[in-house]
């Protein structure tokens, strides 16, 4: 078979033009593991007064309390100047805080940075968000794949987000104008949105400009691959049926975990997870190892819930103990980590050489698809969305 260069395969950024930069926080108090915790620091800030809240809130050069902002998209925080404010919180909602790490955010556009509206926007029941990892060197483990899907709005600090929809409702996909229709064409048979997203998650690399997508118009090759993709959104998008091993191979708690675990530890002989005197088996060594941007996935995910914050902060306000829901989400965890890198031969199996009859970057510009309008890496414009601006003004977007 002859080699296909990263040269000979688009890349992710043409094929999915339109791009959004992370959120950026700016602060850790609006997000929490558990949504208790937000409502607690949030009424904590508005009883604080004067000076005190300020230090509370934590300013930063984009936000302080006296930040005049509007409403985000879709939420029902309020829009006078945080000093005045005397609300109830916000709902939390749910959120992709880091790489497989679910956690909950105070959704006030005057708590966060830079929150991007455009993603909050088109974020729906129906909208799948892609995000890049960092790319991974070539003494990293094998890892993840370089690129994440969820159904939540995510927050984590990452590479560019790629929602699969410009617009609320699945309308009008994040794709290059024509790409469905020409690999419909060369394939001979009708490929959807979601096909070409599944498709870039089984097969994206790393390669020098960002993420390369080596395309075919080989139907075996393209069905097996964009079975293997939706494999993959599934699990790490974890909505609808719930993910499970097989009976012998399910992660249990063997003995009960502390109240408050001191640390994270793994028994490879025992292939069990212990947290100070709990113990979580089976939980096989792929899962213990499993990497997404660099970092270990469960160690990154238990610090999360388990590191000191600063006394007096709102981000000290937290459980007193270690939540039942949290080894109910860390069983989940693992799971999808051992299911995950159950796939990982067959993804190697397709990135690993070339693929056949490989459709070009040369053959997208013959045929139209590249290089893509400049429309197209802009967000659609939302004509009907009225939003609360500044102190209740009304914005038409």
């Amino acid at each position: 078979m002859p080699s296909v260069t990263h040269d000979d395969a688009p890349l992710l950024a043409d094929l999915m033009p339109w791009s959004v930069a992370p959120p950026r926080l700016g602060r850790g108090w609006p997000a929490a593991p558990d949504a208790a915790s937000l409502k607690a620091r949030w009424d904590a800030l508005v009883k604080a007064e004067g000076p005190d809240r300020e230090a509370l809130f934590q300013p930063t050069r984009s936000r302080t309390p006296h930040t005049a902002v509007g409403r985000l998209p879709g939420q029902d925080g309020g829009t006078e100047r945080l000093a005045r404010a005397t609300g109830p919180c916000p709902e939390p909602v749910r959120v992709l805080h880091g790489p497989f790490d679910e956690q909950w955010l105070i959704p006030d556009q005057r708590l966060i940075d830079a929150p991007r509206p455009e993603l909050w926007r088109v974020a729906d029941a129906h909208q799948v968000f892609a995000v890049e990892t960092a790319a991974p060197r070539a003494s990293d483990p094998p890892g993840g794949p370089p690129l994440l899907a969820t159904s939540l709005l995510p927050v984590l600090r990452t590479g560019r987000i790629r929602p699969l929809y410009r617009r609320p409702g699945a309308a009008e996909p994040n794709l290059a104008p024509g790409l469905t229709e020409h690999l419909a064409g060369r394939l001979g048979r009708e490929v959807s949105p979601v096909d070409v997203l599944a498709w870039a998650t089984a097969v994206a690399r790393p390669a020098p400009d960002g993420l390369a997508v080596p395309l075919t118009a080989d139907p075996d090759t393209w069905r097996r691959g964009v079975s293997l993709g939706r494999r993959l959104l599934w699990l790490m998008r974890r909505d609808g049926e719930r993910p499970r091993l097989p009976g012998g191979r399910r992660p249990y708690v063997r003995a009960p975990l502390p109240a408050r675990p001191p640390a994270l530890a793994y028994d490879g002989d025992e292939e069990a997870l212990l947290l100070g005197e709990g113990r979580i088996s089976p939980v096989p060594r792929e899962a213990w190892d499993f990497e997404a941007g660099g970092v270990r996935v469960l160690e990154e995910w238990f610090a999360a819930r388990t590191l000191p914050a600063e006394p007096g902060t709102l981000a000290a306000i937290r459980p007193a103990d270690w939540p039942q829901g949290w080894t109910s989400e860390l069983l989940e965890l693992v799971t999808v980590l051992a299911l995950l890198a159950e796939l990982r031969p067959l993804r190697e199996e397709l990135t690993g050489q070339s693929v056949p009859a490989p459709v070009t970057p040369a053959d997208l510009r013959t045929a139209g698809v590249l290089p893509v309008p400049a429309a197209a890496r802009r967000p659609a414009s939302v004509l009907d969305a009225r939003e609360e601006g500044p102190e209740g003004q009304l914005t038409l977007i």
